[in-house]
């Protein structure tokens, strides 16, 4: 039975299926994620390990962590005009996080090398089913709280789990033994939270776009081409995204560059990766109240801080080089949570999911040509790398402009 609520204290959205206040589904939807991600991102921590145990080679580790990576990002070709077509964004956002939850303590018992690379392409298969879907259903809910503010919140609640896993995994190893089975299996408890919040959520709010359609009433939403295809700011913006994304460069490449100039030792690596997704969260916050604030401007800041990371991180002086691991994880913070958001007030609500699905394989496509442009200009010459990275920002620098004049 409905309690009756006095008109000052009811919840912003309208409709029926309006049963919790936008800021209160975006912080449930952020413990939803960081629960999944004390799962998944407590067993990425121990593929490579587990994988050589059953009998894996670095060129079998390699291929099926990257066949996994490439399912995670590629199928959200699929995943978002599907979501789009179908309207079934809880379906499939339960779908993909049941498929990553049970693929993983399962890992822990897989007494094959087949069934093991099985699974861990299942998790990221999962990901790749949940994302566009998911970031849709966020979307509606940060139209009433800010769209900056709200992936902001929800990529740092992501970050905390991004921490806990990996440090639960190796708690439980170091106290069994480094024996698998317990380590994985207790995931399963984060697990099935998820799914128990995740159900409670689509029963309580089981149509999210109706905080955008509060908002949206009394103002114009993001223009929809005539033809139904996405608007021409997205895409100058998915080139803006993908310029910025190639003169990144990956931890792996940082992380090497640390140990193989003896800067700092191999034990500490995971501890100044800890902190990157400390700043990464920070970071997040802070651009995410800016951009609803000042609009797309703030993006100015993700060259910017691409650029800086390869001037500093490649030097052979230990603060320095620390520091600029410090600014990817700032980095990383913009393109978890203010890159997203902006996608949002792109792409009107009939073709998000689309929106991030193509967007998603955008930032794929562009992260292995930044990856391997940092580690093979690395190679080369420092000096060589570091202008190519600042030439590549500069670029994404005036499509960044291109977008914001588009969308006028």
């Amino acid at each position: 039975m409905n309690r009756q609520v006095p008109a000052e204290r009811r919840e912003p959205a309208r409709g029926a299926s309006a049963r919790m206040g936008p800021w209160r589904f975006v912080v449930w939807f952020g413990t939803v994620s960081m629960l999944a991600d004390v799962v998944y991102e407590g067993a990425r921590s121990i593929t490579g390990p587990l994988l050589a145990s059953l009998g894996a080679s670095a060129l079998v580790v390699g291929v099926v962590t990257g066949a996994g990576e490439a399912a995670a990002l590629g199928l959200r070709l699929v995943s978002g005009p599907l979501a789009d077509r179908t309207r079934r964004f809880w379906g499939l956002a339960i779908t993909g996080y049941a498929l990553t939850v049970v693929s993983v303590p399962l890992l822990g018992v897989a007494g094959t090398l087949w069934a093991a690379c099985a699974l861990v392409v299942a998790e990221r298969v999962g990901k790749a089913v949940r994302s566009p879907a998911k970031d849709t259903l966020l979307s509606h809910a940060t139209a009433a709280t800010g769209r900056g503010r709200g992936f902001a919140v929800h990529e740092a609640m992501d970050q905390i789990g991004a921490l806990v896993g990996p440090l639960l995994v190796a708690g439980v190893l170091a106290v069994t033994g480094n024996d698998y089975a317990p380590a994985l299996g207790m995931l399963a408890v984060p697990g099935v939270a998820v799914l128990l919040l995740l159900f409670r959520l689509r029963a309580r709010m089981p149509d999210p776009e109706a905080y955008e359609r509060e908002v949206t009433a009394a103002a114009p939403a993001a223009p929809a081409a005539r033809d139904g295809r996405l608007p021409r700011a997205f895409w100058t913006y998915a080139a803006f995204t993908a310029a910025t994304t190639t003169g990144f460069a990956t931890f792996g490449v940082l992380s090497y560059h640390l140990v193989q100039r003896h800067l700092l030792a191999t034990a500490w690596v995971p501890v100044l990766y800890a902190a990157a997704m400390a700043v990464d969260a920070v970071a997040a916050l802070a651009t995410g109240w800016l951009y609803d604030r000042i609009g797309p401007r703030v993006l100015v800041a993700l060259p910017v801080l691409t650029a800086g990371v390869v001037a500093l991180a490649f030097t052979n002086t230990v603060a320095i080089a620390v520091a600029g691991s410090l600014v990817w994880g700032a980095a990383m913070g913009i393109q978890e949570s203010t890159l997203r958001a902006t996608v949002a007030d792109l792409v009107p609500s009939g073709r998000r999911a689309t929106a991030y699905g193509l967007f998603a394989g955008v930032v794929g496509a562009a992260s292995l040509a930044g990856g391997a442009l940092t580690g093979g200009l690395y190679g080369y010459s420092i000096p060589v790398l570091v202008t190519v990275v600042v030439v590549i920002q500069v670029l994404a620098l005036v499509l960044l402009a291109v977008t914001r004049a588009d969308r006028r």
